[in-house]
């Protein structure tokens, strides 16, 4: 059986040098990227991620010649990551590979609120980044759902938004955020029996 195909893992692959030392690079400066998103939002100094990736601001600037394109590659990495966890916890129990998906998509969030200013709706990276997240989670989603361990009044989108909701909020660690995630999920867990709620 033939793996499916994901758009944001072509533009991942399309965007990555194939060159050691330069892929080395590449995957230091995204890694530096998300870190500075996370704690500076997109207003993030270019300087400082190279400086978190240990390269020359020179460096920066021949992977990603704009800030832009720099969002974009950080937003797709994400993205793919998130394709691939869906791939990795496919064969657990269908509750299992859903919460550990979300536990991911949760992480995600956060670079996301960062760059999203940067990336309007329209973008052809932004529409192949939602439509492979749907592809690798939805299905997840519908696993857990024909199982009977997620209720069938809600749908994979309603899932998304909810746990999107949540990481929003302001919280005082990442501890408080799990526990508030974890009790969210015990609503979307079907009642014992009946697979609805």
């Amino acid at each position: 059986m033939t793996a499916p195909s994901f758009p944001v893992t072509e533009i991942v692959a399309s965007r990555r040098p194939h060159r050691k030392d330069a892929a080395r690079n590449y995957d230091a400066l995204l890694g530096a990227a998300r870190e500075a998103f996370a704690e500076h939002g997109a207003e993030a100094s270019l300087e400082d991620i190279a400086r978190r990736a240990g390269v020359g601001i020179g460096t920066l600037y021949r992977n990603f010649p704009t800030r832009r394109h720099l969002f974009e590659s950080v937003y797709a990495d994400e993205v793919n990551t998130l394709v691939r966890v869906a791939q990795e916890v496919a064969e657990q129990e269908p509750w299992e590979a859903l919460t550990a998906w979300l536990d991911r998509f949760a992480g995600y969030m956060v670079t996301k609120r960062a760059v999203r200013e940067a990336l309007n709706d329209e973008s052809e990276i932004f529409t192949a980044c939602r439509d492979s997240m749907y592809a690798a989670g939805g299905p997840l989603f519908a696993r857990a759902q024909e199982a009977g361990q997620v209720r069938r009044d809600m749908d994979f989108v309603d899932l998304l938004r909810m746990v999107a909701g949540i990481t929003a909020t302001a919280f005082d660690d990442d501890v408080q955020r799990d526990r508030v995630l974890s009790i969210a999920l015990d609503g979307v867990r079907a009642a014992r029996g009946d697979g609805s709620a």
